[in-house]
């Protein structure tokens, strides 16, 4: 009886790790999700206060979804922002684009979502791309708007994550 008892528990733990690695070996491709979120002082956005992201890809066949993500206070003198993202990709030279992203619409009312005098707006980079090769990147992304510093953002970041069914 206790040969039989001895032979279940060594065939489970066996089991269990032949499990276990062939789920770590055949179901997870590694990928990069990442979320920052950077508290600016005293809610002032200046030129050189740059939101900064460095990950690697692995697997240059996944498709990703990036977001610029902010929060501002209900005191935003602005409808809009326009923003400078930075691109560096590995074995390419920086891509610098511009950006023009909606706080409020044309009837004066907040975009994206609130809570009490906050409210946070997620703005989209990249749908279902994929990053061109695998390697080292950094994405940076600053306020260009006239007024430095940009008053009454409260924070920011980038938001990184495979695309739905990846």
């Amino acid at each position: 009886m206790q040969e039989t008892t001895s032979r279940r528990k060594a065939f489970s733990g066996t089991a269990a790790m032949v499990l276990l690695l062939f789920c770590l070996l055949a179901g997870c491709k590694p990928v990069v999700r990442t979320d920052t979120n950077e508290v600016l002082p005293g809610r002032k956005w200046s030129y050189t206060n740059k939101l900064k992201v460095s990950f690697s890809v692995t697997d240059a066949s996944v498709p990703y979804n990036m977001w610029f993500r902010f929060r501002h206070t209900a005191s935003y003198a602005y409808s809009d922002l326009y923003i400078l993202v930075h691109y560096y990709y590995p074995g390419q030279a920086k891509k610098t684009k511009r950006y023009h992203v909606g706080v409020a619409g044309a009837d004066g009312m907040w975009l994206g979502s609130g809570s009490g005098n906050f409210y946070t707006r997620m703005f989209t980079l990249m749908r279902a791309g994929r990053f061109p090769a695998k390697g080292n990147y950094t994405i940076e992304v600053e306020q260009n708007m006239k007024d430095n510093p940009l008053r009454e953002i409260t924070d920011a970041g980038i938001v990184i994550e495979p695309a739905s069914g990846s």
